[in-house]
């Protein structure tokens, strides 16, 4: 192992003397990419938590992310808490308030029902292209969402379990092999959950686990055509889950929410 670093360390010399980098110039730029790199790593991390805790539902539409709560939440700086919430805002799952801050997005009636609309359009034929590509492998990930979908309903933790469903749906866009259209649908899916949260009627809907059983059945059959009506009709039962009447607004705690996602 040794000797390989030795090799390693002396290529790096060597090219850095090739194309005229000094050795105190090139530990620099080493230790430069490398600080960027970890820098890197820890807002991922902090925009993955802000993420799940999104999309279970532990954080709420309309919740002020406060950098510096944030910051000590995660022990990281400001800089990282800012890099976080734009690359969540890129992604549509916080909104950038100029002068008030940053906040978990919060979709309108109107964009709710764009969501569903987009959804309805895409996925049915996902699921076609779903069923005709399917391995026995990609199946036994769909069940196992599924079980892991009940195991979170057992316990009563529908925020999981929403999320989860969402995954779900991610998985067949997968399966189906069309990444430009799969990018679309992971967007849709992130808002869809803010939508839920937002305008969710009937809570009985988590339960009707039929739908879902059915689909991986026709992907598993290979049956195109039953696969695309299944999720078109899916999606249509989900959509008239959703009541777009205004909902009063919640006083949360982020500090005990986050850590409660933690734990």
């Amino acid at each position: 192992m040794y000797i390989l670093y030795c090799i390693q360390y002396c290529c790096i010399l060597f090219t850095q003397h090739a194309s005229g980098i000094s050795d105190s110039e090139g530990n620099t730029h080493v230790v430069s990419a490398h600080l960027h790199a970890q820098t890197k790593d820890v807002t991922q991390k902090v925009v993955d938590a802000l993420a799940l805790a999104i999309h279970e539902h532990r954080l709420a539409p309309a919740t002020k992310l406060g950098e510096d709560e944030i910051g000590e939440i995660y022990n990281v700086s400001r800089t990282v808490v800012r890099a976080a919430l734009q690359s969540l805002a890129h992604i549509q799952l916080v909104e950038i308030q100029r002068n008030k801050g940053a906040f978990v997005a919060s979709p309108t009636p109107r964009e709710a029902r764009e969501v569903f609309e987009a959804r309805a359009l895409l996925e049915p034929r996902t699921a076609r292209s779903a069923a005709s590509r399917a391995t026995p492998n990609d199946i036994e990930i769909l069940k196992d969402h599924i079980a892991k979908e009940h195991a979170a309903l057992d316990v009563g933790d529908n925020g999981r379990a929403l999320n989860l469903s969402g995954r779900f749906h991610i998985e067949i866009a997968r399966i189906a092999d069309q990444d430009t259209i799969r990018r679309f649908i992971e967007t849709l899916i992130a808002r869809s959950s803010l939508v839920i949260a937002l305008y969710w009627r009937r809570e009985s809907a988590l339960c009707e686990s039929h739908a879902h059983h059915a689909l991986v059945q026709a992907i598993a059959d290979g049956d195109e055509q039953n696969a695309e009506e299944l999720m078109q009709s899916h999606l249509v039962d989900l959509n008239s889950a959703l009541d777009f009447r205004d909902r009063p607004a919640q006083t949360l705690n982020l500090r005990e929410l986050l850590q409660a996602t933690d734990q």
